[in-house]
């Protein structure tokens, strides 16, 4: 018996996919798990449900499904995501590259039974299959603790730093730990932050301007003043041109 979460904004197509899994039951047998309407829903929810398989539509309100299975990625005992989409060139490009399974809407019987038997048997989708068929950047970064998942709105961090295997997250009150290239995070997020050292990158709306820190005249060492927090992070001299004048040019 799978058990099956079911995920989609409209409940005319969440009724048709339990319809379905009852049409082939004889099949593939299945049970619903949980249902959620919206991305942060599935990310309530499903942690706690059992599920073993994820249908997840790829547009809905709030968080699309591919932020959604990204997220999902970090927990112990991540679901096998099969998502679900009206036809998109691009998402079906992008999933048959990445070896994604999805079920283009109207969701046939056969289709579905292939897909569950096909996610019974493999595994979840990597964090870097589901990384290189998303079209844009997350609006959230996400922690796992204790099963459960603590999503951190990308516009609240204030800075992101490398320490070991880890990128320290700061926020205006909080910080956490994620498993992230810092490499990647600048890639992904090149608009929001800026690199100030090789080992981290600040929000370029939270630079409020520049202290000289423990260099000479001849040889200044600046620390860059980030709005909400106290702690002052040193520039690179490498990084320090570029940092000039960006905040010369702001408003």
């Amino acid at each position: 018996m799978i058990r099956v979460f079911i995920a989609d904004d409209e409940a005319p197509a969440r009724e048709r996919l339990r319809e379905l899994l009852e049409d082939i039951a004889a099949e593939v047998p299945a049970s619903v798990a949980g249902e959620a309407k919206n991305g942060l829903e599935v990310l309530e929810r499903l942690p706690q449900s059992g599920a073993q398989v994820l249908l997840l539509d790829i547009q809905m309100p709030g968080m699309g499904g591919l932020e959604v299975a990204r997220h999902l990625a970090l927990l112990p005992e991540a679901p096998t995501v099969v998502f679900v989409t009206a036809h998109d060139r691009h998402a079906v490009e992008a999933f048959e590259l990445n070896a994604l399974d999805y079920l283009l809407k109207p969701v046939r019987a056969a289709r579905l039974a292939a897909a569950l038997k096909k996610a019974s048997a493999g595994a979840a989708p990597g964090r870097a299959q589901l990384a290189q068929a998303a079209s844009g950047a997350r609006e959230y970064l996400s922690v796992a603790e204790r099963h459960r998942i603590v999503l951190v709105p990308v516009q609240d961090v204030v800075f992101l730093r490398a320490e070991q295997k880890y990128v320290t997250l700061r926020t205006r009150s909080q910080e956490h730990l994620v498993e992230e290239s810092l490499v990647a995070l600048e890639r992904e997020f090149a608009g929001r932050f800026v690199r100030i050292h090789r080992n981290c990158l600040v929000s370029r709306a939270a630079i409020r301007g520049f202290e000289r820190g423990g260099g000479g005249e001849e040889d200044p060492r600046w620390l860059v003043v980030l709005e909400g927090v106290a702690e002052r992070l040193p520039v690179s001299r490498r990084q320090w041109p570029a940092l000039r004048e960006l905040v010369a040019e702001k408003p």
